[in-house]
């Protein structure tokens, strides 16, 4: 029996080798997707015993399918829009800020480059810093600093900029933008023209999920519509990105934070759980606005 130990030992030697070159040659790494591994240990078990199985191998093996089949997985998996400074404002806008008295504001507050006696708030509606270019602005707490509006608003477009270049939605223009009366999971929207909100909805996740909406057109919420969180969901990581103007109907209650190219209108009564950042104006009446 030792005399037949080496020929034996020969012959498994030279018998994974052939299988190993045959799997190599037939499935290179690019297109061992988890599918042909399934293929391969169905149709030929004994051959499954030679694909590598370093854990390098694996790793690059399961990231690549991983990529293919999901590129945004979910929502968790993204990271929120950096808004830099401008995150520390609840209202930052670039042609002033309109108002009806009296609302009430929860942040700081500001505009730029426009002067100071274009923000139509009072210090009394607001529960923050009101900061201004100019010495123009609302009398007698608002603070002059330019250098600060400055970057703020610098980072508002970039944001602005980082939101609209995510790619690989999870959502491509669902409901054919009319997402009433719908509860949106965590992940990536993309909307190639308007939106409209005629009816309740929920945005249900996690703490830590992250949601961004892509709006090509405008955003119209109907009044005394509401959205509502559930689950955990954060209003800190909801971002809706819109190329045009954005209506909050009368009464009507918002969630997060919206970057909008253009304005941003709240009719009377409306609030938001969020932040109002516009790269032209922002016109309220009598409207609670809340930093999340």
């Amino acid at each position: 029996m030792k005399k037949l130990f080496p020929f034996a030992a020969l012959f498994l030697v030279a018998l994974m080798g052939s299988c190993t070159n045959d799997l190599s040659s037939n499935l290179p790494l690019e297109n061992l997707s988890s599918d042909n591994a399934v293929s391969v240990s169905s149709g030929n078990a004994d051959s499954l015993s030679s694909v590598n199985s370093s854990p390098e191998y694996l790793m690059a093996l399961a990231d690549k399918a991983s990529k293919k089949q999901n590129p945004n997985p979910k929502g968790g998996s993204m990271q929120v829009v950096n808004l830099g400074i401008a995150g520390e404002f609840v209202i930052l806008s670039k042609s002033g800020i309109t108002n009806v008295y009296k609302s009430s504001v929860t942040g700081d507050v500001g505009t730029s480059p426009i002067t100071g006696a274009a923000i139509k708030l009072t210090c009394a509606e607001v529960a923050g810093t009101i900061y201004t270019v100019d010495a123009a602005g609302p009398l007698p707490y608002s603070v002059t600093n330019a250098s600060r509006l400055t970057t703020a608003v610098s980072n508002m477009q970039t944001a602005y900029t980082d939101a609209a270049g995510r790619s690989n939605p999870n959502f491509l223009n669902l409901g054919a933008g009319n997402i009433g009366g719908k509860t949106l999971k965590a992940g990536l929207y993309k909307f190639t023209s308007n939106v409209v909100i005629p009816t309740n909805i929920t945005i249900s996740g996690s703490s830590t999920d992250v949601w961004i909406f892509q709006v090509a057109g405008t955003l119209n919420v109907s009044s005394a519509v509401r959205i509502t969180l559930a689950g955990g969901a954060q209003a800190k990581n909801i971002f809706w990105q819109t190329s045009g103007a954005v209506t909050l109907g009368t009464t009507s209650h918002f969630e997060g934070t919206i970057l909008s190219q253009t304005a941003i209108n709240m009719q009377t009564g409306a609030s938001i759980h969020g932040r109002l950042l516009a790269q032209t104006e922002v016109t309220l009446q009598m409207n609670v606005v809340t930093k999340p």
